[in-house]
């Protein structure tokens, strides 16, 4: 496993992390057992990044995470982000104060039985947010008070990040990345390298669209994000299938098949073209299947894709994806 410094965090953490949306909700039934050896496998596969929030599962994914780390004496091996702001309701950007997340943080601290939560982030809050002070002083605030290490935030859309950026403190960025949204590869890639932002890449497989192995007649469960938020009726809608509508995405997935080597997975393949972007600091797939856990944390070791076939992804990103996410996020 290679490992990137993320920002100037001071951590270095593997390129292949874990992110564990789906350990605790939104993706369908997933047993506490399922989980704990999701992070287990990830832990020996060399994975040392995991990211979580707060509300995955109303703080299910934090404690199985801890618990699992515990084991194994583990929490000083590896690298936890979590991310706050989401149990706001309403979710506006005036609570996004030292109070609110004061509290946020103390529970993620409990969940997580650490002193320190290694890397906080905002939880995409609302764009009003980036153009008020208060969250980022009382994130500060909570750096000076050692209950977080480092600060961040996860965003939806490219110019939320580049205003994140401007703030002191700020040290890294998590945004949505893949062979069907590129528009942080163009202006932002440059700016978080060149202010030394770590970039954590987070729906890298488009919710399952990446992987090849959807169709037409997939179902999802009645809780599964894939299923009730395809319109956006619950949050944003990029954060399903990237975005893309479904049917599209499948047929750019078909476009795309021919250029994935004999030696890896449609998800591989996709998860190598990420980390071929400099700027990346860590990739963060989801999986509670054991074996794809392993294949992902192979993608570090593999070679990194040609000049040739990164034209030809953008090229179908260009033709068929372009028009229904560029100009959105």
């Amino acid at each position: 496993m290679q490992h990137r410094r993320l920002g100037d965090t001071g951590f270095d953490v593997s390129e292949i992390g874990l992110g564990t949306w789906n350990i605790g909700s939104d993706w369908g039934e997933v047993s506490e057992a399922e989980g704990r050896e999701a992070i287990r496998t990830a832990l020996d596969a060399g994975i040392d990044f995991i990211d979580t929030a707060d509300v995955y599962g109303d703080g299910r994914s934090e404690r199985l995470i801890r618990e699992v780390l515990d084991e194994r004496e583990a929490h000083d091996e590896v690298t936890v982000a979590t991310k706050a702001g989401r149990r706001l309701d309403p979710h506006v950007a005036e609570d996004y104060d030292r109070e609110h997340l004061e509290a946020f943080v103390d529970r993620s601290r409990e969940n997580l039985g650490e002193d320190t939560v290694d890397l906080l982030q905002l939880h995409c809050p609302p764009t009003d947010a980036y153009y008020r002070p208060e969250p980022w002083d009382a994130l500060a605030a909570l750096a000076d008070a050692e209950k977080i290490d480092s600060f961040g935030v996860s965003v939806e859309r490219v110019e939320e990040a580049l205003k994140a950026i401007e703030y002191p403190g700020v040290e890294t960025i998590q945004i949505i990345f893949n062979p069907f949204r590129q528009r942080p590869a163009e202006l932002f890639f440059r700016e978080a390298k060149r202010r030394n932002v770590g970039v954590i890449v987070r729906v890298p497989l488009a919710s399952g669209l990446l992987t090849g192995k959807l169709d037409r007649e997939t179902e999802f469960p009645e809780d599964d994000h894939r299923n009730y938020n395809r319109d956006g009726d619950a949050f944003d809608v990029g954060e399903t299938f990237a975005g893309v509508p479904y049917e599209t995405g499948l047929d750019a997935v078909e476009e795309l098949r021919p250029l994935v080597p004999e030696e890896l997975t449609m998800a591989q393949f996709t998860l190598r073209w990420i980390l071929d972007h400099e700027a990346v600091s860590s990739v963060i797939p989801g999986s509670t299947s054991p074996e794809h856990v392993r294949q992902n944390a192979a993608v570090s070791e593999a070679g990194s894709l040609s000049h040739a076939t990164h034209g030809a992804v953008r090229d179908i990103y260009e033709a068929a994806v372009h028009e229904h996410v560029h100009h959105r996020w």
